[in-house]
């Protein structure tokens, strides 16, 4: 099967499907593979096609750009009170020096507004265990990040209508 923007693609064990690694210019111009899930049963596979060339077009400046990234690291120093901080960041510039994205997934929203969204799961060096997930939707915009949960929106992560636009909310 051939999806629009990654070419021939394979069905995994999980019924994702996944393409030949791809050069993402948001992610510095590293080569990932982009999951895609959902696809098969999704009336609006355009909206997919869409997403991944909208995200695959946009450069690294949309993800750095996020303050909220730093305002996470923050967080989570804030909670360290014993010394043991792995990695002490002092300005929002430093932050992208300790993230290492893992995953690029394509999905839609089915449970709340129905957008597709690509999420970008990476490790991070402040905080191993949960990781930081940023999401882009429509692969145009930065609308959530923090640790990984699988939510696309932080109105969804916490099942609060005001959170409705909130990039970053300290769980």
């Amino acid at each position: 099967m051939d999806i629009p923007g990654l070419g021939s693609v394979i069905e995994d064990v999980d019924g994702r499907y996944r393409g030949e690694p791809v050069t993402v210019p948001a992610l510095g111009g590293g080569t990932y593979f982009l999951m895609i899930d959902g696809y098969d049963d999704d009336p609006a596979k355009e909206e997919f096609h869409a997403a991944i060339a909208a995200f695959l077009s946009i450069d690294e400046s949309v993800l750095t750009a996020a303050p909220a990234i730093f305002d996470y690291y923050q967080d989570i120093a804030s909670e360290v009170t014993d010394g043991s901080m792995p990695v002490s960041i002092s300005h929002p510039d430093q932050v992208w020096a300790h993230i290492r994205p893992v995953e690029v997934t394509v999905a839609r929203d089915s449970f709340r507004d129905r957008h597709v969204y690509v999420v970008v799961e990476c490790d991070c060096d402040w905080e191993p265990e949960h990781g930081l997930q940023i999401v882009v939707q429509a692969g145009r915009q930065v609308t959530k990040v923090g640790p990984y949960d699988g939510h696309f929106t932080n109105a969804a992560a916490f099942h609060r209508d005001d959170l409705e636009g909130v990039i970053y909310h300290r769980w």
